[in-house]
C-alpha cells in the first residue's frame, strides 16, 4: 500500500529484456535504502526489488504488467517517481494507493497557470471505472484531486513543488501515463452494479 506522495525520482540505467519480461535497473538517492524482496512504487506500479547496491536496484516487470502500464516505453535516461511502501501508524497525506494501475492515459494538453501547471488526459481505452470532480486518482504514482472528469478525458492542477520533484516536468502533447483509480470508488462503483442486477 502506498499514498501517492513520491519521495524520490530515480534514473533508468538499464533496461534489459528477459523472456517476456523486463529487468529496469534504477539509480537512486533510496536505492541504497532498500532491501530485497522488498515492495517499491515506480511511476505507480509495485514492483518487487530482485537484486540491489548503494547507488541502484533492479526490479522485474512481467508482460502482464507491461501491457497495461507505460513501463515498456521507458529507456535508460528516463526519469521515474519512486515511493516505498507507507508505514502503518504514517499519516495519509496523499490517499490509499494500492500500486496496481488500471489502465493508460495520454497527455492532450498542458498549460502553464503561471503558478501552477494544467494537465489533460485521454484514455487510452474505455475507461474501466468512474472518475468524478474533486475525486482522487493516481498518475505515474502522483496522489491528484481531479478538476474536471468527462467520459474519456480528465484533467489535473500540479503546483510547483511537484511539477519540479516527479516526471510531470518531463512530459509532453502525447506522453502516456500510469492511471489508478481512487480504491474506495471502485469498490463503490462495483457494490452499485451488483445491486442494480
Amino acid at each position: 500500500m502506498f499514498t501517492g506522495i513520491v519521495e524520490e525520482t530515480g534514473e533508468i540505467i538499464a533496461v534489459k529484456k528477459d523472456g517476456s519480461n523486463i529487468n529496469l535497473t534504477v539509480k537512486s538517492k533510496l536505492s541504497q535504502t532498500l532491501k530485497i524482496d522488498q515492495s517499491i512504487s515506480h511511476n505507480g506500479v509495485c514492483l518487487t526489488v530482485v537484486k540491489k547496491d548503494n547507488a541502484s536496484h533492479t526490479v522485474t516487470a512481467i508482460k502482464e504488467t507491461l501491457d497495461i502500464t507505460n513501463l515498456s516505453h521507458l529507456k535508460k535516461g528516463n526519469k521515474i517517481n519512486l515511493e516505498r511502501a507507507m508505514q502503518a501508524g504514517a499519516r495519509l497525506d496523499g490517499h490509499m494507493v494500492q500500486g496496481h494501475v488500471d489502465q493508460t492515459a495520454t497527455v492532450t494538453k498542458i498549460e502553464d497557470a503561471k503558478g501552477s501547471w494544467n494537465f489533460y488526459f485521454e484514455f487510452d481505452k474505455k475507461p474501466k471505472f468512474t472518475l468524478v470532480d474533486k475525486g482522487s486518482v493516481c498518475i505515474d504514482g502522483v496522489s491528484l484531486t481531479v478538476v474536471k472528469a468527462k467520459h474519456k478525458k480528465f484533467s489535473v492542477s500540479i503546483i510547483p513543488y511537484t511539477f519540479e520533484n516527479t516526471v510531470f516536468s518531463t512530459y509532453k502533447i502525447g506522453t502516456q501515463v500510469n492511471v489508478e483509480f481512487d480504491v474506495i470508488g471502485k469498490y463503490v462503483e462495483r457494490l452499485l452494479k451488483q445491486r442494480n442486477k
